[in-house]
């Protein structure tokens, strides 16, 4: 008995909504303050997931979106807890007036639209450039990473105006609530709990439609959709800058449950981790990367609580299990398993390999034609 992809993909929506609603209920307030946290990090492996899984597209410096957005938010916090006197690390290093950049961050509204605005006009610039260039591949991975060393040093180098290697930190309210009330932190991670739907549905959305198989297309035969009359330059730009925003998102619900924010969290190893959680999940799966980016930092969290002294060797070894054992990752591997015993119908050759899409091909240039 074979069944159906989307009624899959509606039973595993509902399953993994009922689990998170119902986390609370299980978990002390710090654990469900990590699951939050964990939750926002799998909004950025959905966006991330769209550009790699389906567009072909390895950003090496998705940290700088991340870490944008999330300075965005713990500037606007920063400002409403020092109760309209300069930062307190302004003062230290000699400041003596608000800079012009930080004021537009005294209103709520205007930090939470520039939090996903900051980050997707910094994706346009690189990704318009790069791309009209034809620069991909590695060159673009190796820009990226650039970009991540660029941002980190300049958000370092400015303590008056960043915080420096500290970072923005000591927050107390947000839009009237206390940040360190245990109510406001279950709120935080329901809304935290519903932007992962919506975003989740967004991209399942995105990847079933045509946006979805000219992407699919992008990556495996750039120069043939070329051929057909698409511009592969605007649809890679357009969802390069989407990823931006939904990890400029994903820092606005971190600083609210982590509230802290600081370069470290958006250098190169951070940016690499991100890359880990997609291909753990399994690559063009959403839910994949769900599932990577909460199973890895869980993974995470535990060892480096149970052997302090041992764990990056143990999250590395994981690692290269998965990258030896599991190339498709969790849910392609789940997927391969479950076509064996017959659950799910058999795939073309192309798409099962992973390799290829030629169906979409097809009925692209079918539309192509006068």
């Amino acid at each position: 008995m074979t069944i159906n992809n989307t009624k899959i993909k509606i039973v595993f929506t509902f399953i993994l909504l009922a689990l998170m609603l119902v986390a609370p209920m299980f978990l002390s307030e710090f654990r469900l303050s990590l699951l939050g946290k964990f939750l926002a990090y799998a909004i950025l492996a959905m966006g991330l997931d769209l550009i790699w899984g389906y567009t072909g597209i390895l950003s090496l410096g998705h940290g700088v979106y991340f870490g944008l957005g999330a300075y965005c938010m713990a500037m606007h916090l920063k400002l409403v807890a020092s109760k309209g006197e300069l930062p307190d690390f302004m003062s230290w290093s000699g400041v003596e007036k608000l800079p012009w950049f930080w004021l537009p961050f005294q209103s709520a509204p205007a930090a939470l639209l520039l939090a996903v605005l900051v980050p997707m006009a910094v994706a346009f610039v690189l990704g318009y450039l790069t791309f009209r260039n034809r620069i991909k591949g590695t060159f673009f991975s190796i820009l990226s990473q650039a970009l991540v060393i660029i941002t980190v040093t300049l958000f370092v180098g400015q303590q008056g105006f960043t915080g420096g290697t500290n970072g923005l930190t000591n927050f107390d309210t947000f839009l009237g609530l206390s940040v360190g009330d245990p109510s406001t932190k279950l709120m935080f991670y329901y809304i935290t709990v519903a932007v992962v739907i919506a975003t989740l549905l967004l991209c399942l959305w995105l990847a079933g439609s045509r946006l979805g198989k000219i992407l699919v297309a992008v990556r495996d035969a750039e120069n043939r959709v070329r051929f057909i009359g698409y511009n592969p330059v605007t649809f890679k730009v357009f969802i390069y800058c989407l990823s931006a925003g939904l990890a400029g998102l994903a820092g606005i619900l971190f600083v609210l449950q982590e509230g802290i924010i600081s370069p470290a969290q958006m250098g190169i190893v951070p940016s690499i981790e991100m890359v880990l959680w997609v291909a753990i999940g399994g690559r063009a799966s959403i839910f994949g990367a769900i599932i990577g980016a909460v199973i890895t930092n869980t993974a995470k969290t535990t060892f480096s609580e149970a052997y302090p002294e041992w764990w990056p060797i143990i999250m590395g070894a994981m690692f290269i299990v998965v990258v030896l054992f599991l190339p498709k990752g969790i849910v392609g591997t789940a997927k391969d398993l479950a076509q064996k015993w017959g659950l799910f119908p058999l795939k073309s050759k192309s798409a099962a390999s992973g390799t290829g899409s030629l169906p979409s091909y097809a009925s692209l240039e079918q539309e192509a034609k006068p």
